[in-house]
């Protein structure tokens, strides 16, 4: 039988602290996602806001078992590592490819920034 271990007060409020920071950001980028205008306002966010509120839920979720199986667990870690790697990278494929179809329907888009080597320097 596994014994049950008292968990402190201060792990219980500072996990209350992160879950609730972590939905506090999650509702912040639902709203700025229905709030904001067009596609590209929109974008930034839900993605600041997933991976901020997924480092938050992690960092409890390892503060909490660790303390539950006295002994670190930071498998957890994983998730929000491949989050703040993913997101920002299908952000920018996203921005790209909305900015193609504007500029292959004819709307008015800034012009596209030419590196160096475009130009023949």
């Amino acid at each position: 039988m596994s014994e049950t271990v008292e968990l402190p007060f201060w792990l219980e409020l500072l996990v209350s602290a992160l879950l609730l920071l972590g939905s506090l950001f999650a509702l912040v980028g639902a709203i700025g996602l229905i709030r904001l205008k067009d596609f590209f306002q929109r974008m930034h966010p839900p993605a600041l806001a997933s991976t901020i509120g997924a480092w938050c839920v992690a960092l409890a979720s390892i503060l909490y078992f660790s303390v539950l199986k006295q002994s670190p667990v930071l498998h957890a870690w994983l998730i929000p590592v491949l989050l703040s790697i993913t997101v920002p990278v299908t952000t920018l494929l996203l921005a790209r490819a909305a900015l193609f179809r504007k500029r292959t329907s004819g709307e008015a888009v800034p012009e596209e920034i030419s590196s160096g080597r475009d130009r023949g320097n």
